[in-house]
């Protein structure tokens, strides 16, 4: 397991903070506030800088392999593109056989450029987004091909799905349960699609805290948010240990350029922690 070190506070007062990415160009974190309505980015040297004043109450947020920020939009329920360069914003998805998504809430963008996401209703309630009743019978799992523009349902049966993140040779991808308190994993086929799912771990704890955000590092460890902070699983599913946190953790990334930071969004906190083992890049550049 990771030996923990200092938590380090490194900004504070915000509503409620999710989605953070990490950018190695630009050294910093991006992230959103969703009861805030506004996106933020962390460097070390600057500090917290507002980057968009009206997000659509963003939730999760990928890089595509052009560095394009993908994020999910609780009031819209839309999954959209913005070129943080140029400030150019698309709207990749919005509906599935007609009806509107529920509340897209995290994103994973995997090598050959094709994206997943979870489509819970969270962002449909007073709580995290704006209250209307769903169009759409399910909660989803989802692969929006943008080479197709085919958009496919994965899996239906989840109760809340939340978090999601794919091993690193991506052959698996886990996805995380609020409301039944479990991390799912699935193989991948060749074609993109799942199977073969099975429960892979549950998250246990008294502390304030849910199955969200999913993470993998070098040594093929989860991490998942969960109660009292973050929960690391062997790939087997042996918890190790929990990394407490004294915020509601909803979601992590590693960051730095060894990738030894984890880049905590924690309520009304961004929070730092230095560990040993690094994590895997989510962020894959397309190269010439």
């Amino acid at each position: 397991m990771n030996k923990q070190t200092a938590l380090e506070q490194v900004a504070t007062g915000f509503d409620f903070v999710e989605g953070p990415v990490w950018h190695p160009t630009y050294q910093s974190v991006l992230f959103n506030d969703i009861l805030g309505n506004s996106t933020y980015s962390w460097r070390a040297d600057t500090g917290v800088q507002k980057r968009n004043r009206h997000s659509y109450m963003a939730n999760g947020n990928a890089y595509d392999h052009s560095g394009r920020l993908i994020t999910c939009e609780h009031a819209t329920s839309r999954v959209s593109r913005t070129d943080l360069t140029t400030g150019a914003y698309e709207v990749l998805v919005s509906h599935y056989e007609g009806k509107q998504l529920n509340s897209p809430n995290d994103v994973v963008v995997k090598r050959d450029g094709r994206i997943y996401f979870t489509d819970p209703t969270s962002g449909r309630s007073a709580g995290y987004g704006i209250p209307r009743e769903p169009e759409l019978p399910f909660s989803g799992v989802y692969q929006l091909d943008l080479a197709s523009g085919e958009l496919t349902l994965l899996i239906d049966d989840f109760a809340k799905p939340n978090g999601l993140c794919f091993s690193s040779d991506e052959s698996l991808l886990y996805v995380s349960d609020t409301e039944q308190q479990h991390i799912r994993v699935f193989e991948v086929t060749a074609d993109g699609g799942i199977e073969n799912g099975r429960l892979f771990a549950n998250l246990t704890g008294d502390k304030p805290g849910v199955a969200d955000g999913l993470k993998v590092d070098s040594q093929g460890n989860v991490y998942s948010c969960g109660p009292g902070g973050i929960h690391i699983f062997t790939a087997d599913g042996l918890c190790l240990g929990v990394v407490e946190v004294p915020e509601q953790a909803t979601n992590f990334v590693f960051g730095d350029d060894d990738l030894c930071s984890l880049y905590i969004t924690a309520a009304t906190s961004l929070y730092r922690l230095r560990v040993q083992v690094p994590g895997i890049a989510t962020f894959h550049p397309q190269t010439e």
